[in-house]
């Protein structure tokens, strides 16, 4: 355990499985945010529909010295999300930390698209928050709470992809997180987003690298970006354990993007 930020809650984490897809040493987002928060003295629920890659992220965990249990769930499943939300409640009693992590990019305009695929992407990138906020909101109003989604700079500006619905859906996400803040603030519940920008994880490599090779794939990204490299996937974790952590108990309602600068930039 690091420092104890979030000793005694429990987090439950959507979308931490431990995705292998990607060059060595690239991790996943959520995987990073599981064992991030671990570290940090939370018990972890980790929440995935590749029970391989959510027992992955476990097996670091207690590798580690820390409490996790994997769930397996289709976070675009109502009824899948709140039997795992059950099962953690059943396992720990209380929920102090949410943490949606899942997103996938769609490739392709408007005039490529299907409508199936509009809303395919809209259903795992947006009705996911919608579905984890409905099953664990409950919870955390009890004894308050933080909720941290994953958005994407992508919602506030082009980042040179052709992904106008991945861009639509978390926008979504970011009005959502903005409402669900305002609407619980009084009962002790925060919601904020992290808005991740260009940051090396095996997503890049499985989804918007078609045939490239990942050096290049890389060293192109790294050019894209204002810093002269891609962030990684513990840049969005650490942002994440601040605001689940009590560090940031007056912070409610922010997008909070960590993108080396990349959306304060014009061109």
């Amino acid at each position: 355990m690091a420092d104890g930020r979030l000793a005694g809650k429990v987090a439950i984490v959507f979308g931490g499985g431990l995705n292998t897809g990607g060059p060595d040493g690239v991790t996943s987002i959520g995987a990073a945010t599981a064992t991030t928060f671990a570290r940090h003295g939370a018990r972890v629920v980790v929440v995935d529909r590749d029970v391989a890659a959510a027992g992955r992220t476990v097996d670091v965990v207690r590798a580690e010295g820390g409490e996790a249990l994997a769930l397996v769930a289709d976070v675009t499943d109502g009824e899948q999300v709140q039997d795992a939300v059950a099962a953690a409640i059943d396992e720990h009693g209380r929920l102090d930390v949410v943490q949606n992590t899942v997103g996938a990019t769609r490739l392709g305009g408007v005039d490529e698209l299907t409508l199936a695929d509009w809303q395919r992407t809209l259903a795992l990138n947006l009705d996911s928050v919608f579905l984890t906020a409905q099953a664990t909101l409950p919870h955390l109003l009890v004894r308050g709470g933080s909720m941290v989604n994953v958005s994407s700079t992508a919602s506030i500006r082009w980042t040179g992809y052709p992904y106008p619905a991945y861009a639509a859906a978390k926008a979504g996400v970011n009005q959502l997180t903005r409402s669900l803040a305002l609407q619980h603030a009084a009962r002790g519940v925060r919601v904020n987003a992290v808005l991740a920008g260009l940051i090396d994880t095996p997503l890049v490599y499985q989804q918007l690298a078609g045939d490239a090779a990942p050096d290049r794939v890389r060293a192109e990204r790294d050019a894209q970006s204002p810093t002269g490299r891609m962030g990684s996937a513990q840049d969005v974790a650490d942002a994440a354990l601040f605001l689940a952590s009590d560090e940031s108990r007056y912070v409610n309602g922010v997008l909070l993007p960590v993108d080396g600068g990349l959306a304060a930039r014009v061109l």
